[in-house]
């Protein structure tokens, strides 16, 4: 299991580590756990390792490690020094580590956490992304390109070792009360900032119905690629209103010295790649995930997102009543305004 020092990581260490049937769990990561998180991890071994180095291989041999799971793709090139320290890490890593599996005879099961990034964000966008659909424009960096590289290498890979079953889970955004991602700090911002003349259409992911898919894909042969996201879908604009922030419109002529700013205050560290995300979203099918994966999660998107609200204290200044009317007014003015116009 990679990725152990974070949220995902490590309490997926300790969920499988509690399950009786599973021998061993190997934790690895760059920096070790919090102390909390090691506590939790229960039995679960922390190794202290880099998957850029091909020493991974040891580990892997040594532990005579059937399961592999790839959970430490990074999205966030401030929190990993650098786009070119993020790249390294997440394209170079995984390289190794599939190299690593490819030498190791009893690897049987390879599981990745990939993104819907993969998709992009544009206009010329479908209303669903399934599984089988390529973006528009090709990723041109970032986070996304790192993403769609990766997995051409895990394909590569299941080429090289058709005995392994490969699993690739392409999650929207997380929210929720625990976990800390770009948009859970996006939304607690009190004054957000959007593209004026824009209002992109989104899907979110409770974080425990994310740790609930990543153990079923670690403990069941469930080869393919998934979308992984909750029912229903929320505008930006709701999403803001439902957390009881404040929108800031700005000229797209002044997003990315607003978006530098925020970096530069350590703030949000948005990339353009997610300011672009913020102004068409992202919406994906997951009916592969339900009758394939046999998954359906348990909170849908507007659930997920207000259970972030409440963990987060984020109070709405508007009552849930009155929140909800408000959104039926704006939505019939919405439908109303060509009819006026005509």
């Amino acid at each position: 299991m990679t990725g152990v020092s974070r949220f995902l990581g490590g309490n997926l260490a300790a969920r499988l580590a509690a399950d009786p049937a599973i021998d061993r769990v190997l934790g690895v990561d760059t920096v070790p756990p919090s102390r909390d998180m090691l506590r939790r991890m229960g039995r679960a071994e922390f190794v202290r390792a880099d998957i850029r180095n091909p020493l991974i291989a040891k580990v892997i041999s040594g532990a005579s490690v059937d399961t592999v799971v790839h959970a430490s793709l990074s999205a966030g090139p401030g929190s990993s020094g650098g786009r070119t320290a993020m790249k390294e890490m997440n394209v170079i890593g995984t390289m190794q580590l599939l190299a690593a599996c490819q030498k190791a005879e009893q690897v049987r099961r390879v599981v990745l956490k990939s993104t819907t990034a993969v998709y992009g964000s544009g206009s010329r966008d479908p209303a669903l992304f399934d599984e089988s659909m390529t973006p528009k424009d090709l990723p041109s960096g970032g986070y996304a390109k790192d993403a769609a590289e990766i997995e051409g290498y895990l394909r590569g890979f299941g080429r090289r070792r058709p005995d392994v079953a490969t699993t690739v889970l392409r999650f929207c955004n997380y929210v929720g009360p625990r976990i800390d991602t770009v948009m859970t700090r996006y939304f607690a911002l009190p004054a957000v900032p959007t593209v004026l003349g824009f209002d992109a259409r989104l899907q979110f992911l409770h974080e425990e119905d994310a740790l609930a898919v990543l153990e079923r894909a670690a403990t069941h042969d469930l080869p393919g690629v998934y979308n992984v996201a909750a029912d229903g879908v929320v505008t930006l604009s709701q999403a803001i209103r439902r957390a009881g922030q404040v929108q800031v419109p700005v000229p797209s002529v002044a997003v990315g010295p607003v978006g530098r700013v925020l970096r530069g205050a350590r703030i949000v560290d948005y990339s353009p790649e997610q300011m672009r995300f913020l102004n068409f979203g992202r919406v994906v099918d997951t009916t592969r995930l339900k009758e394939r994966f046999g998954f359906a999660p348990r909170w849908t998107t507007v659930q997920a997102f207000d259970d972030y609200v409440r963990g987060r204290a984020l109070r709405p200044v508007l009552g849930q009543g009155r929140l909800e009317a408000v959104e039926r007014t704006l939505l019939g003015a919405a439908r109303a305004m060509p009819r006026m116009l005509g």
